[in-house]
């Protein structure tokens, strides 16, 4: 079906800026309310991946320089263009006129590109960190790391004001609610800035980033491969040097989920453009115009969702700022009443054990030597026994002082008679040894008597 009406004509477009389009009021309005939910979506979640970053120093290093700018730049995107989008839908036409409508589309280009040549030096980065780790030290600083956030600004800038000096233009597009790039105009001027544009904008960074990233997994797997081969045999150095690389691969993989993301979210778009490029505009359909446009705005709405889901010190940091966003928080650790309870029960085991034992030892009164050579052997298991429980129970006690568990005193105080108790019983038995004194002729004499 071929698309002529006097409504979506490029050229009565470019002269009524006010015209409609000859769709039902409702496809407005279920526009408007996903509009709705992106805008309030994009600007709490951007809003709260800048406040986390801002508050915890921990998340304030180089590498992070990029997210945080990412998350202003999709910040901005949705703050100027969801609510005026929604207002337009509401109406069912553009409100704001040709002014309006040059600078929406220009916020609009502006802070979509800055989007992807950002996620383009995410990339880069990341491949440099890993690949040529040596090498990115002596360069990496934060006047270079400003350098580059001001570069990717700049070569934004310089394609949005393109349209606005004459190299195509800006107008309304799909249901005549928001504004772009005039894609559909069949002109010179509109194709070769339709063309470089996915060509410097998307294409070739799309291709620079599966780049990158290739490398990346290669130099992985190869850094891996070497640490299986070296076996028992590698330093030391190299075994902090892969953990080191491994460490910047997670993050580089939480930067490739938001890449993708945001690829698949200006693919629809790219396609519809191309389509017009290639002078088949009048196939599109004011709904086949809009609805990649709402997908691609939806683009600012999934890096705090990815960030929420994988980044764990960003988990926490929201939990710990943000009252209502607790639930954000990992599991917290069992209670030190349990600890407490447990190692008050195996202490508890331990003294019982033990005299038992020494009752055992002392009152049975058989009469025979290999008997006390054998009770004494078991008294000196049970008391090496006992030093090996009292050591575990020491380092079990160190990591609960670790989960911030209050020590108990009386433990203290039971471990120390308790040792006292068994020291003292051992000299007893050593000194009865070196008398040559026999438990059965002390009794003799005393019968005797």
């Amino acid at each position: 079906m071929r698309w002529s009406t006097e409504s979506m004509d490029p050229e009565s477009t470019q002269g009524s800026l006010l015209s409609k389009v000859n769709v039902p009021d409702h496809a407005h309005y279920i526009v408007a309310m996903f509009v709705f939910v992106i805008g309030a979506l994009g600007i709490t979640g951007n809003a709260l991946v800048m406040f986390a970053f801002y508050s915890n120093k921990k998340l304030r290093n180089l590498p992070n320089y990029f997210i945080m700018n990412l998350a202003i730049s999709d910040f901005l995107m949705a703050f100027t263009q969801s609510p005026i989008f929604f207002i337009n839908c509401l109406y069912r036409e553009w409100m704001f006129g040709e002014t309006g409508c040059k600078v929406y589309a220009f916020c609009g280009a502006l802070f979509g590109i800055s989007s992807m040549i950002n996620l383009l030096a995410i990339s880069v980065e990341r491949y440099l960190v890993i690949t040529k780790p040596l090498q990115t030290i002596h360069w990496s600083s934060k006047r270079k790391t400003t350098l580059a956030i001001f570069l990717v600004w700049f070569y934004s800038l310089a394609w949005s004001l393109a349209p606005l000096v004459g190299w195509s233009s800006y107008i309304p597009e799909g249901l005549m609610t928001s504004c772009t790039w005039d894609y559909v105009t069949y002109t010179p001027a509109n194709r070769s800035y339709t063309m470089m544009l996915c060509c410097f904008v998307f294409f070739i960074p799309l291709g620079i980033i599966l780049y990158c990233y290739l490398r990346m997994f290669l130099s992985i797997r190869k850094t891996t491969r070497a640490v299986e081969r070296l076996g028992t045999q590698v330093r030391k150095s190299t075994v902090i040097q892969q953990k080191t690389i491994r460490s910047e691969w997670k993050l580089a993989k939480i930067a490739f989920v938001v890449i993708v993301v945001y690829v698949l979210s200006w693919s629809p778009y790219a396609c519809v453009t191309l389509i017009s490029w290639a002078g088949h505009a009048d196939i599109l359909s004011p709904y086949s115009k809009a609805v990649p446009a709402v997908i691609a705005k939806a683009s600012t709405i999934y890096n705090p969702i990815i960030y929420a889901i994988i980044h764990n010190k960003y988990r926490m940091t929201l939990a710990e700022k943000v009252s209502c966003l607790r639930f954000l928080s990992p599991n917290p650790p069992k209670e030190c009443t349990s600890y407490s309870f447990s190692e008050s029960s195996f202490r508890d085991s331990i003294i019982s054990r033990q005299s038992s034992v020494s009752r055992s030892h002392f009152i049975n009164t058989l009469p025979s030597r290999a008997d006390m050579e054998l009770k004494d052997v078991q008294m000196e298991a049970v008391s090496r026994k006992s030093s090996n429980s009292f050591r575990v129970m020491s380092s079990y006690r160190g990591s609960c002082r670790e989960r911030s568990c209050k020590r108990q005193p009386e433990w203290k105080k039971i471990n120390t008679y308790t040792t006292e108790k068994v020291q003292q019983e051992s000299n007893q038995r050593d000194s009865r040894n070196s008398r040559g004194e026999k438990p059965h002729c002390r009794q003799a004499q005393k019968l005797h008597k």
